[in-house]
C-alpha cells in the first residue's frame, strides 16, 4: 500500500461487487468516524441499498487500490454530495481531496451536502474545500435522528 492517493484509481462503480465493496467501506468508516451515532439500518440493509439503489441509480464512484480493494466511496445526486466515506486507514492521504475535486468538476454550478454536527473532522474538511455551513437542524429530518449541518459550495 502506498502512503498517498496517486496510485489509487477513482472510477464509477458498475457492479454488485463494487456495491458490496463500497458498502463495506461505508460501514467501516461510519463505525470509526461516528461511534456515537445510531445506525437505523442493519449491515445487510446497507449492502442492499448500495446494490439496488446507489450503484445502479446514482452517480457512485469508488477508489480502488492496485490490489483491487476499494478504499473509498462517493455518491453524487445532482448537485448533492450524498456520500463520501473513506476506509479508516485511508484518511489523511489526499483521497478525500480527490473525491471533492471530482465532485466539483461533475457539478461546476455548486454542491450541497449534509453532515452530522458531531463530525467535527468533516466540518474542517469541507470548510477547507470552500463549503459554508448554511443550516443546522435538530436531526428530525434524518433517519438517525442526529443533529446535522447542511453545507454549500458555490464557485
Amino acid at each position: 500500500m502506498t502512503s498517498g492517493s496517486r496510485t489509487v484509481a477513482v472510477r464509477r462503480a458498475v457492479s454488485s461487487a463494487d456495491a458490496d465493496a463500497a458498502a463495506g467501506v461505508w460501514l467501516r468508516s461510519f463505525a470509526a468516524a461516528l461511534p456515537t451515532v445510531v445506525r437505523p439500518r442493519s449491515d445487510d440493509e446497507v449492502h442492499a441499498y448500495f446494490r439496488h439503489v446507489l450503484v445502479p441509480l446514482r452517480e457512485t464512484w469508488v477508489a480502488e487500490i492496485p490490489d483491487g480493494d476499494v478504499v473509498g466511496v462517493m455518491v453524487l445526486e445532482g448537485e448533492e454530495l450524498a456520500q463520501l466515506y473513506l476506509a479508516p486507514d485511508w484518511r489523511g492521504r489526499g483521497l478525500g481531496d480527490r473525491f471533492v475535486t471530482l465532485a466539483k468538476e461533475r457539478s461546476p454550478g455548486g454542491l450541497s451536502l449534509w453532515t452530522f454536527q458531531v463530525n467535527a473532522p468533516a466540518h474542517r474538511f469541507y470548510e477547507r474545500h470552500g463549503f459554508t455551513a448554511v443550516e443546522r437542524t435538530d436531526g428530525d429530518g434524518n433517519e438517525e435522528r442526529e443533529p446535522d449541518v447542511r453545507y454549500v459550495w458555490r464557485p
